[in-house]
Parts: structure tokens; sequence; C-alpha cells
């Protein structure tokens, strides 16, 4: 029988289950503080019974942690296509990745900054540091390095300083504050941030990155 051949416990509709609860779990952890987000909330919204909380991640940190390696798997994906091939394009296409999924979540960017403020004791930070070693540590360690190696940055420039402007032209829409934005008339959009991401990438190339051959 169906019931039989299923492994005891395994939910039928697994994969929307799932992914349900890790959409809504990025809903509320990133307008809500994390001792607030209790499992049965998520489970609420996501309009599954709690218990799929427990199967899948174990507890409440498992989701979080697993919620954060999801969201930032395609950036992930796309430092290992760069660590593989330092090209010019696989450059500019980790910040056209990382736009691209951004503006989908746009208070993920905030979380991050706002969880590594907190004192390294706490859950959050530790989860997120884990998680940021895992995926991403050890390759922006030399993945600049390589990128002078490979002829894209000018060989005058400090492959770190140019990984924390690298950084800082990514992520500073989305962790400045509304207020600032809302003065400068800039409205967080799919049209607002596919115009920076091209004039960003006009400022590496007069900037830090060496002129492409024509």
């Amino acid at each position: 029988m169906a019931d039989e051949a299923r492994k005891a416990g395994r939910p039928q509709n697994k994969t929307d289950a799932r992914e349900k609860l890790i959409y809504h779990a990025r809903e509320l952890f990133t307008v809500m503080a994390y001792d607030k987000v209790s499992t049965r909330l998520v489970a609420n919204k996501a309009g599954v019974n709690s218990a799929m909380i427990r199967y899948y991640f174990g507890n409440k940190e498992g989701l979080f942690e697993t919620m954060l390696r999801e969201t930032l798997a395609p950036m992930q994906k796309q430092m290992q296509t760069l660590m593989a091939d330092s090209s010019r394009k696989n450059f500019l296409d980790l910040m056209r990745t990382y736009y691209r999924e951004m503006i989908k979540v746009p208070q993920f960017p905030r979380l991050i900054s706002q969880v590594m403020f907190m004192p390294p004791s706490d859950t959050q930070r530790k989860l997120m540091e884990k998680v940021f070693f895992d995926i991403s540590k050890p390759m922006q360690d030399v993945m600049f390095d390589k990128l002078v190696d490979s002829g894209i940055l000018q060989p005058d420039m400090d492959p770190k300083l140019c990984r924390v402007s690298y950084i800082s032209l990514m992520v500073f829409p989305f962790i400045a504050p509304p207020a600032l934005l809302a003065i400068h008339g800039i409205e967080l959009n799919e049209q607002f941030l596919s115009e920076l991401l091209e004039h960003n990438i006009k400022l590496m190339t007069h900037g830090f990155m060496l002129p492409q051959e024509s």
C-alpha cells in the first residue's frame, strides 16, 4: 500500500510544506525579533502543522539556519562559478545575482546587518557566522586575489580594499535607512536596482577594474 511504502512520518506534500515554512520564516525573521518568532507562528503563517518544522529542520535554530543558507544559495553558486572561472563576466554576474535575489527579500541584508551587531554569544549571530563561514568566507578570502591574477582588477589595487568597495556597492541600498533614501527620492524597486547595477558596473570599470580589451 502507498501509506506503507511511504517512510514513517514523511509528509506527502513535502516540497510545498518545506518551501512554505522557509518562505514565511524569512518573512517573519526579517521584520521581528528572533525571540518573538515562534515555530507555531511560522507554521500558522505557512498553513502547516508545527510538527513539520521538527521534521524538516529539527527546531527554530535549524529553520533559521536553513533559511539563511537557501536565501544565500544563488550567490554561493555564482561565487563558485567565479572561483572556477575568474572572468570579467562572472565577476559582474555575482553582483547581478545579488541584486536579482535581494529585490525579492529587500529586508534580508538589513537582517544580516542587525544580527552582526549582536553580541557574539547571541544565537542568531552564531548561526549567521556559521553560515557565512561555510558558504562564502573561504571563497572570499581568495576571490579578489584570483581576480588580480586573472587580469580583471588593476594590479596596483589592494584586493582587500576592492572587496570592501564591492561589498559596499552591493549592500548599501538595502541597509540604508529608509528615511535617508526617501530624502534623496530613492525607492527600492526593480527598475532602480537595475539602473544602479549598471551604474556600479561603470564605476568599477573605470575604477578598480582593468579596461576591457576590444
